[in-house]
């Protein structure tokens, strides 16, 4: 269903602020890196092994005319986080709506166990 591997490479690419910081910028539209690094309140440096986390993880692509290199996002791995998100919020959502019921059985048997006393 889903390559465990990778959602578990982009999740930990996502849990960074510097790398949601960039992703942020390119969804605004294709940037160089310089571009995204000007934004930001880290060292060129610090940007390009970031950035290099991105790509690692299949988030960001990366394009390179001459001296020039041209990032953008890949949309088809957020979207395949994405999915997977809603996944596992449908399970959890599932388990507690049953969980939900459960209680609400067990409470309705609660208080019929008090009126069968003869508490009426």
């Amino acid at each position: 269903m889903f390559d465990t591997d990778s959602v578990d490479r982009c999740l930990m690419a996502l849990a960074h602020p510097t790398r949601r910081s960039i992703l942020d910028r390119l969804a605004t539209g294709d940037a160089g890196v310089t571009d995204v690094a000007g934004g930001l309140p880290v060292s060129l440096n610090t940007v390009s092994k970031h950035i290099r986390v991105l790509e690692e993880a299949g988030l960001v692509r990366r394009r390179i005319e001459g001296r020039r290199h041209h990032l953008s996002i890949n949309r088809a791995r957020l979207d395949t986080v994405h999915r997977w998100i809603g996944n596992a919020t449908s399970a959890w959502t599932a388990r507690l709506q049953a969980l939900d019921q459960h209680l609400a059985t067990h409470r309705a048997r609660q208080n019929e166990g008090r009126h069968d006393d003869g508490n009426h």
